[in-house]
C-alpha cells in the first residue's frame, strides 16, 4: 500500500517517507517462482546466447559456459521455452535424435538449425537447477501434444522408447506446460480444453497452462475458466509496457517511472478477474512474459517467408539489433524490475510464476556477444532480490511523495518488506525512484523505528541513464555497505534499490 505525502508532485529537495512494517499480521509465503526466465527461438536468444557450439567459451556440447555461471547467480528456478510465437510453427519430433533438419521459420523469417530440442533445453534447465517449462503449438493436434509430455515423463511406452535411444534413460519430469501462446476465442478455449484432458491422462502430476491474459487488457475470457478451468492450474498473463515491437522507442528514465506502478495494477486486475469466475483460489497467475521493453521485430511475426538474398528481409531482420543497443539498458530497467518484483511479492497469493522475457540477449537482463557477457542494471537488480530476499512477506505501508511527468505521477519510495521463518531475520528493498535526489526514508517495524547495525546492498548509477556495456561492463553494479540505523533513518541515494538486511527485534 503507498499513500502519497505532501506536497505532491515534489521534485527537488531532499524527500522524505516512511515504511511501516505490520507485524500484527501473519508474513505470506511467495513462491520463489517469480525469478524465472523465458528463452524463444529468437534473433540470439538461443544460439549465439545460451547455446553456442563451436565457441571457445562453449562446452564440448555446446553451452556458453560463461552464461550458464551468470545465471547460476539469478537462481533461475524455472525456464519457459520455447515460444513465444515460435511455438506456432514448432513440432516437437523435428528437434529430437540424431538426425535433425534445418526449416524455414514462418513466424521469424529466419532458418532455423533444429539443434537446441527437448533434449538440450532440458540440460540447460538441469545445469542451472531450474525446472523446465513447455509452451506447445496450439494449432497442432491433441496427439502431438500428449505425445510430448509422454517423451518428456512417460516411464514406458513408444515414447519412452523414443527418450532412450536418444540416450535419455530417465523421465525429465517437466512439470509446467502451456497449451499456445498469446491466443484467444472460443475455438482455441476448445482446444485448450481437449489439450489439457489429454495432457493431463499422460500424466496426471503435471501443472498446466494457457494463455490466459495478454497486452495491456489484464482480463480473462470468462468461457476459458467456465469451460477449462477445472483442467488448469495456472494462467498465463504477458504485458511488455514500452511496446518496441514494430516501432522502436526511447522513452527517457522518467517516461519509464510513470510505467513502474503499472506491473502492480496489472496483476491485481487480473487477481480480480480471476476472482469474478469464482476460480482465484484455486488457479494461479503466470506472469510469464515480463519486461520493462519488448524487442523490436518490425514486419513480424510471419512477416515475409526466410529468403536470404531478399533486400526486404535483410532490412527486417537487421533492424532486430537496436534492441542490443547498450544505452537502451538504464537504471530504468534496474527500478523497473525491481517495482515489478515488489508487485509479485505483495500479490504472493496470487502469483505463483514470473519469467522474464527474455532472460539473454535482445531486452533480456543478460547480454551475451562472441567474446563474453554484459550484465545490464536489471540483471543486478533481480539478482539482489533472488539472493538476498527473506522467505516471507510482511505488509507494509509507503507514506512518500509523488514523481510527476506531463500529468502522470508515481510514488518516489516504493519498498516490500520480507522475513525468515523465525520472524527475526529481515530483509528490506526501497526503491527510490528521483532522478536526482535523495530521500530520508524512516522504516518503523510494528510501533519501533529500526535500530541498530545492519547490512545494505546498493544499486545505483553515476546518473540516471547510466548503463552497463562491452567497455564499461561494471559501470553499474551492486556495492555492499554497512548501516548504523537511528530511529529508522535510512538515506536512499537517488534513482537507487536498496535492500537492507539484519535482525529487527
Amino acid at each position: 500500500m503507498v499513500r502519497a505525502a505532501e506536497p505532491a508532485g515534489n521534485q527537488s529537495g531532499n524527500g522524505q517517507a516512511t515504511i511501516a512494517i505490520d507485524r500484527n499480521t501473519n508474513p505470506k509465503p511467495y513462491s520463489k517462482m517469480i525469478f524465472g526466465g523465458f528463452l524463444e527461438h529468437f534473433d540470439r536468444q538461443i544460439y549465439g546466447g545460451v547455446f553456442e557450439p563451436g565457441s571457445p567459451l562453449s562446452d564440448e556440447t555446446g553451452f556458453r559456459t560463461d552464461v550458464i555461471k551468470a545465471l547460476k547467480e539469478l537462481k533461475v528456478p524455472v525456464i519457459r521455452w520455447p515460444g513465444g510465437c515460435f511455438v506456432d510453427s514448432y513440432h516437437w519430433q523435428k528437434g529430437v535424435g540424431k538426425t535433425r533438419h534445418p526449416y524455414e521459420d514462418s513466424c521469424w523469417g529466419v532458418l532455423e538449425p533444429n539443434t537446441f530440442g527437448t533434449d538440450e533445453f532440458v540440460e540447460l534447465c538441469r545445469r542451472l537447477d531450474a525446472k523446465p517449462y513447455i509452451c506447445q503449438n496450439s494449432v497442432a493436434d491433441v496427439q502431438e501434444m500428449a505425445d510430448w509430455v509422454a517423451y518428456c515423463n512417460a516411464t514406458t511406452g513408444k515414447f519412452a522408447e523414443m527418450r532412450l535411444a536418444n540416450g535419455h534413460a530417465k523421465p525429465f519430469n517437466v512439470p509446467y506446460w502451456s497449451v499456445g501462446n498469446e491466443k484467444s476465442g472460443n475455438e482455441y478455449i476448445n482446444q485448450v480444453r481437449a489439450c489439457a484432458i489429454a495432457m493431463k491422462q499422460v500424466d496426471p502430476a503435471i501443472q498446466t497452462t494457457c494463455s490466459g491474459a495478454h497486452g495491456p487488457n489484464a482480463s480473462i475470457d470468462p468461457y476459458l475458466i467456465q469451460t477449462s478451468g477445472k483442467y488448469l492450474d495456472i494462467i498465463s498473463v504477458h504485458e511488455y509496457w514500452v511496446e518496441n515491437y514494430q516501432e522502436h522507442h526511447t522513452p527517457d528514465y522518467l517516461s519509464c517511472m510513470m510505467r513502474s506502478e503499472m506491473p502492480d495494477a496489472h496483476v491485481g486486475s487480473a487477481a480480480k478477474s480471476l476472482d469474478k469466475t469464482g476460480m482465484r483460489d484455486r488457479i494461479k497467475i503466470s506472469f510469464d512474459e515480463w519486461n520493462l521493453r519488448s524487442w523490436h521485430h518490425p514486419g513480424y511475426p510471419y512477416g515475409p517467408a526466410a529468403k536470404r538474398n531478399d533486400p526486404q528481409v535483410i532490412k527486417l531482420l537487421a533492424a532486430r539489433k537496436k534492441s542490443d543497443a547498450a544505452s537502451l539498458y538504464t537504471m530504468a530497467d534496474a527500478l523497473f524490475a525491481a517495482s515489478f518484483l515488489n508487485a509479485c511479492l505483495r500479490h504472493s497469493e496470487d502469483v505463483r510464476m514470473a519469467n522474464i522475457a527474455p532472460l539473454v540477449n535482445t531486452s533480456g537482463p543478460l547480454f551475451v556477444h562472441p567474446k563474453g557477457i554484459v550484465k545490464r542494471t536489471h540483471f543486478h537488480a533481480m539478482a539482489m532480490y533472488a539472493n538476498l530476499m527473506e522467505d516471507f512477506v510482511a505488509g507494509a505501508g509507503v507514506t512518500t511523495n509523488q514523481l510527476t511527468q506531463g500529468g502522470k505521477s508515481v510514488a518516489v519510495v516504493d519498498a516490500v518488506a520480507t522475513v525468515d521463518k523465525s520472524g527475526r531475520k529481515w530483509a528490506i528493498a526501497l526503491v527510490n525512484r528521483h532522478p536526482t535526489e535523495a530521500v530520508d526514508c524512516q522504516v518503523k517495524v510494528g510501533d519501533k523505528p529500526l535500530e541498530g547495525k545492519f547490512k545494505a546492498t546498493v544499486l545505483a548509477g553515476d546518473s540516471p541513464d547510466a548503463y552497463n556495456d562491452i567497455e564499461h561492463p561494471d559501470r553499474v553494479k551492486p556495492e555492499e555497505r554497512g548501516l548504523s540505523i537511528k530511529s529508522g533513518m535510512v538515506q536512499l541515494p537517488p534513482h537507487s534499490l536498496m535492500i537492507v538486511r539484519g535482525n529487527a527485534e
